[in-house]
């Protein structure tokens, strides 16, 4: 019997569930895969040899494929990875051969405010400790691939400064000219750490390295994530590694890692990474975890080496994009699905009362304070002007010809009218509306769910892209800012402004998507409008390129690549019993 969530946290439900959760060879064999395809970490936590597993199902069919999004989410979130597991469990209560794919969490949010990204409730990818604390390594090889061409980047630095040319033949290296002042990567942690947001290194003496000012972003947001996220096999991977852009020289021409000579052992630390993670449900039913989060700041969606496995074993394949559908589904929709060449066949758009309240006029949630008494109270006016918000997602999915479903993430303190008015305004707006209370029930509190994904799914898609890659940079922008922020138009500071002029000479930019950068808590850029306000402008204050992972990356408003820790962090509630090992308070 399953511990009541309304009474439990997540990680003593999680703790309880594990007692019978099936090892990973019984969760391989009932999927479908051979001895030689598992990879295993420990009985629960296996690597999974992708490439093996598509030789050997090449001539399979693929099965259906199901995002998840969500409206734009308080900052509590809105239950969209626990809507993930409990659509994986509904589809499985159905009957039907489901697997799941979802993003790997970062340590930054998870010794912070929003936890671990396991689902929550009786709607959970387990074992919790190893999901929630680095899993199998693979956002530590990004850090130390990362940090490699970074090294790499600061040694020549310094032995330029220091060595004439023929000195620098001596020790095998030619002089790349690079301008200090335009090093365009930063050094990452997996943690949010504001401190390190602007730093100066090289301090000392002459064999200290080259002084210069240089900084931190949060390990997600580094582009070998996105290459993780993005790439189809190893060498494509290797081929991406290879492209992306360190710095510019002194006469403005990119810096490559392969300039540098360490694209090759970057890649090296990938090997193992690149193969998906897989675990499981609370109920049993298969998981692949694979690439990071953040789809503010990075393109935030599971791999597309897990999708293509997914859709291979499974009869349904459901996966998660970040945050809402502004975000994530829109990078879902113009990035992964354009180079993976998969076309979903519906989406589902998770709601809750609580985030239709705050839309509609209830004070903002702020982390680490109690919830205001009125979220539990009936307010019906609130949830239906809130309600635009949820419309302007549905919409945005319509756009892109995929059939909507929205997911009505029930809490026990919702009313039947609050969940009434939901329905019928977002069935009017012309999508299926599901109750699910899967965080209560499982998979069984997710049957209405999983019947309205299935009607989608056998429904016909006009899946079209927002833009073509031969769209010009800006004008892709706006389309963006128009059709999926609903802005009035787009400002650029002058920095932005340069780059954008410097792009369109370069023969490059028409092989590269578009990634925005901006808040996820507003389609605005600006986080405290919540609705879907009108008469606003978007604004792109800077440009940045990721040749490898195969994009151009717009920044928008104030949001940092570095998130800051707040002052009442996760991990102050973080501990382990020192008799068993066990860690506690995980969320």
């Amino acid at each position: 019997m399953a511990l009541d969530p309304t009474k439990h946290a997540d990680w003593e439900i999680a703790e309880d569930a594990e007692t019978r959760m099936k090892t990973v060879y019984q969760l391989a064999e009932e999927l479908g895969l051979t001895k030689e395809e598992l990879l295993p970490h420990g009985h629960y936590v296996a690597k999974v040899d992708f490439r093996k597993v598509l030789e050997r199902v090449e001539n399979t069919p693929n099965g259906k494929f199901v995002d998840v999004t969500a409206i734009t989410p308080t900052p509590l979130g809105e239950g969209k990875s626990t809507t993930t597991m409990g659509l994986v469990q509904g589809l499985g209560k159905r009957g039907k051969k489901v697997v799941g794919a979802i993003r790997q969490p970062s340590g930054g949010p998870t010794m912070n405010i929003k936890g671990s990204a396991a689902g929550g409730g009786l709607s959970q990818c387990i074992p919790l400790t190893p999901f929630s604390l680095g899993l199998t390594g693979d956002i530590n090889a990004i850090m130390n691939a990362h940090n490699l061409a970074m090294v790499a980047i600061t040694s020549r630095l310094q032995h330029e400064f220091n060595y004439n040319d023929e000195e620098l033949a001596k020790r095998n290296l030619k002089r790349l000219d690079i301008d200090p002042d335009r090093v365009e990567l930063k050094w990452i942690i997996d943690f949010c750490a504001q401190a390190l947001r602007k730093i100066i290194i090289g301090i000392g003496g002459k064999m200290d390295g080259f002084m210069m000012e240089s900084g931190f972003a949060i390990a997600v947001s580094s582009e070998l994530m996105a290459i993780l996220s993005v790439a189809n096999d190893l060498k494509d991977m290797r081929e991406r590694i290879g492209k992306i852009v360190v710095a510019q020289d002194k006469r403005g021409n990119p810096v490559t890692t392969t300039d540098l000579g360490v694209a090759g052992a970057m890649t090296a630390w990938l090997v193992g990474a690149i193969n998906p993670n897989l675990m499981q449900t609370i109920e049993g039913q298969p998981v692949f975890v694979h690439a990071g989060p953040f789809a503010n700041i990075a393109i935030g969606q599971s791999s597309i080496i897990a999708d293509r496995v997914g859709l291979k074993l499974g009869d349904y394949h459901v996966t998660e994009s970040g945050f809402g559908a502004d975000i994530g589904f829109e990078k879902f929709w113009n990035l992964k699905c354009r180079f993976s060449g998969h076309r979903p066949n519906a989406a589902v758009i998770v709601a809750t009362i609580r985030a239709l309240k705050c839309h509609g006029g209830a004070p903002i949630p702020v982390p680490g304070r109690p919830l205001d008494p009125c979220y539990k109270e009936e307010n019906v006016g609130w949830v239906e002007k809130g309600t635009e918000n949820l419309i302007h997602h549905i919409n945005t999915v319509k756009k892109a010809g995929i059939n909507p479903v929205v997911c009505i993430n029930h809490f026990y303190t919702d009313t039947e009218a609050e969940v009434k008015v939901v329905r019928r305004l977002a069935e009017r707006a012309g999508a299926r509306v599901a109750v699910s209370y899967h965080w209560q029930k499982g998979g069984e509190g997710a049957l209405e769910l999983a019947d309205a994904v299935v009607d989608a799914c056998e429904q016909p898609t006009d899946f079209k892209f927002l833009y073509e890659l031969n769209t010009p940079l800006k004008e892709r922008i706006e389309l963006i800012a128009k059709e999926v922020y609903g802005a009035d138009g787009v400002d650029y500071a002058p920095e932005a402004q340069t780059k954008i002029k410097a792009l369109d000479n370069d023969p490059d930019i028409s092989k590269l998507g578009t990634c925005m950068v901006k808040t996820h808590l507003s389609v605005t850029d600006n986080p405290q409008l919540k609705g879907a306000p009108k008469g606003w402008r978007l604004r792109i204050r800077d440009i940045l390129t990721f040749k490898g992972a195969g994009f151009v990356v717009p920044l928008a408003g104030d949001i940092k690549l570095m998130p800051g820790t707040s002052s009442d962090p996760a991990f102050r509630r973080v501990d382990v019993d020192v008799n068993t090992g066990k860690v506690k308070g995980l969320f």
